[in-house]
């Protein structure tokens, strides 16, 4: 550039000193290249390139057409003050980002340079004036506040919408899959885990959590301010945007801030329903958001030291998680009904299915506190959900009743025990890992002790495993059935007691039956051995109700004192004592109750068999003897009188010839 001359850079003494002593050294050598030993010849090669270096650090700052260090750093500093000479004259915030990328550009390459220019001169030790490096760092501090903001800005304004309702794996919480309280008398076969607990692994995959088109900018804006030591104003930038956004999906998904003592005394219908909301969230906000915030955070600090990403995701995400843990605290201790035992084991498999994500994200040491508190949780849920399921059995043993159940039909509690097995064996996996060990702590469940059908049942000798799970169900179904046995005693009438515990027992039978998973864990035996207990119950029924009344139709007594010949008084009195007794019956089993239609028919036709055989036979035999007028029913009306018991309406045929309904 033609004349002009360089501008002086001053020289530092140590390089004077090297550079003179470097000339005196070459003067020595002159006259003695030839007798240089190998050792010499080493020193002098490292002097050589210790030279070098210092030669280029100088032509670095000593180019021909350099500027003095003074002017660089005004021109630096008119370049990026610029832009807040703009702000405070026009009074507003102006965002770099908004302008246009050719605006973007220059500001990024001025700080670029910005930046190396103070390290040179921090890296140099040119011997400045402290107040030139002093300016530099406070032009640098100013970039460093703009590009936060900036940072801040596109983190904010780019933040792409989440919609989880469109997910596919939502679940329905219009559903009525509400779990009834124990002894609840309106129970049929509500008691039904959640499917969402059952499809963890039917997420979509990581989201575009901020729009694609920013990520080079705001990974070049993380490492600009990285590299000038600026670490924590863009890490702590990050986080308090990305925390608020983590709230405001917490808020989409309805996940109440609850501290642990308003979980503890809500009612049950209020915490069944955030449970079920709870598992949606956990779902969702671990798979699906958790996922798309750490490649968001490897996507922005992923040039930097991995240690950096993953404190940034830790910082962020840390309270939301941390939060929906809390909950799950707040359950694991509170009380231990019955009917809290289905969602309990639905929070701990999905936490559990979970803790591999978890481990993987926050697998450095800034997450091991999420790491330790999901542990403790599992732990925790699991010793309730133990507790709960071993308070069940209690809750069976102890549940007392004063009065005759109605009709003698199937009682809540039956109907309950049976529905939360059937429930339970889709937890069979997880709750025979539970319960593992408890029966070697202590002696056996409740009445574990086999009875003796079941002793003949295993006699033969061979020897199979019984799951603990397996060993409870059998321990439950012997509790109930002591527990039947006890409300059927209230009974004044042996008959309906009978019926009820026919009624009771086949209903136990046919569950199990009727449910692939109940009859793999209790067996066939089981089966076998209850079809034939209610079928005792069902003839005794008919012994206790008929016997007595068809005894009435037998010869004996019907006999004239001294005579063969039938006495047609006794005939008739024993006739019309039938008929009062058969109306009894007739009045009273129309109001008991037979549920299942084919135990009902099942009955009616034994009764018939039994009852019109009689009755058609008692009638012909003493046709002659017994005028129309005493027939009060034909036996094709007897047998369609039969039909309406068990159908838990009373009626009455008192005043009727015929079948009236």
């Amino acid at each position: 550039m033609g004349d002009s001359a360089p501008v002086p850079v001053p020289v530092l003494e140590g390089e004077e000193k090297l550079i003179a002593a470097t000339h005196q050294i070459v003067k020595a050598l002159q006259n003695k290249k030839d007798f240089l030993t190998h050792d010499a010849r080493k020193i002098l090669a490292d002097l050589g390139s210790q030279l070098m270096s210092s030669i280029t650090k100088l032509d670095t700052i000593q180019e021909p057409n350099s500027k003095s260090l003074e002017e660089q750093l005004n021109i630096l500093q008119n370049k990026v003050m610029s832009w807040e000479e703009l702000e405070d004259h026009q009074s507003v915030t102006t965002v770099i980002w908004n302008c246009g990328q050719q605006y973007v550009d220059d500001y990024l390459t001025s700080v670029d340079e910005l930046q190396k220019f103070t390290q040179q001169l921090e890296s140099n030790n040119l011997g400045v004036d402290d107040l030139i490096l002093s300016r530099a760092h406070q032009v640098v501090r100013t970039a460093m506040n703009r590009l936060q903001e900036e940072f801040k800005h596109l983190l904010v304004q780019n933040k792409q919408p989440f919609q989880p309702e469109h997910m596919s794996f939502r679940s329905n919480e219009d559903d009525d899959t509400s779990i009834a309280s124990f002894g609840d008398d309106s129970l049929e076969d509500v008691v039904q885990r959640d499917s969402m607990s059952r499809r963890s692994d039917e997420y979509i995959s990581v989201l575009e959590l901020v729009h694609p088109d920013v990520i080079p900018d705001l990974r070049c804006i993380a490492n600009l301010m990285f590299n000038s030591n600026y670490s924590r104003d863009c890490s702590q930038a990050f986080v308090n945007v990305r925390r608020d956004a983590l709230d405001d999906f917490l808020f989409i998904l309805e996940a109440d801030k609850l501290c642990i003592d308003d979980v503890v005394k809500m009612e049950w219908n209020s915490l069944n329903s955030k449970i079920r909301r709870w598992i949606r969230c956990m779902n969702i906000f671990v798979r699906v958001y958790l996922a798309s915030e750490k490649c968001l955070s490897d996507q922005i600090f992923g040039e930097l030291d991995h240690s950096v990403s993953s404190v940034c995701f830790v910082e962020s995400s840390k309270g939301s998680i941390l939060h929906l843990l809390k909950f799950a605290e707040a359950v694991a201790i509170g009380s231990h009904q019955p009917e809290k035992l289905i969602r309990i084991l639905d929070m701990y498999e999905v936490l559990s299915d979970l803790m591999p994500d978890i481990n993987a994200m926050f697998s450095d040491g800034a997450g091991l506190c999420v790491r330790t508190q999901c542990q403790d949780i599992l732990g925790s849920l699991a010793g309730c959900a133990r507790t709960t399921f071993l308070e069940f059995e209690h809750a069976v043993a102890s549940s007392v009743s004063t009065n005759p159940f109605r009709g003698g039909g199937i009682h809540h509690l039956t109907r309950y025990v049976m529905n939360y097995m059937k429930t339970l064996t889709d937890y069979s996996k997880i709750l025979n890992e539970l319960l593992k060990g408890d029966e070697e702590e202590e002696d056996s469940p409740q009445d574990m002790t086999p009875d003796r059908e079941e002793e003949e049942d295993n006699s033969n000798g061979s020897s199979y495993y019984i799951s603990p799970l397996a060993q409870y169900f059998r321990s439950f179904t012997s509790i109930l059935k002591c527990n039947l046995d006890d409300k059927s005693k209230l009974y004044k009438d042996e008959s309906l007691g009978h019926l009820f515990l026919m009624n009771n027992i086949h209903y136990m039978a046919e569950k199990v039956k009727n449910s692939h998973d109940l009859r793999t864990i209790l067996g066939d035996d089981w089966i076998r051995k209850h079809n034939w207990r209610f079928q005792q119950h069902a003839m005794n029924y008919e012994r206790a109700t008929w016997s007595s009344i068809l005894s009435l139709l037998t010869e004996e007594g019907l006999h004239n004192p001294g005579s063969n010949s039938i006495s047609r008084t006794l005939l008739k009195e024993r006739l019309q004592c039938f008929y009062a007794a058969f109306d009894e019956v007739y009045k009273s089993q129309t109001g008991w109750l037979i549920q299942d239609s084919q135990l009902r028919d099942d009955l009616r036709i034994s009764t018939s068999l039994k009852v019109i055989q009689a009755y058609r036979t008692f009638v012909g035999r003493h046709n002659n003897h017994i005028s129309d007028k005493h027939i009060r029913y034909s036996p094709d009306d007897m047998e369609n009188f039969l039909l309406d018991l068990f159908e838990g309406s009373p009626r009455s045929l008192h005043g009727s010839s015929h079948r009236g309904k």
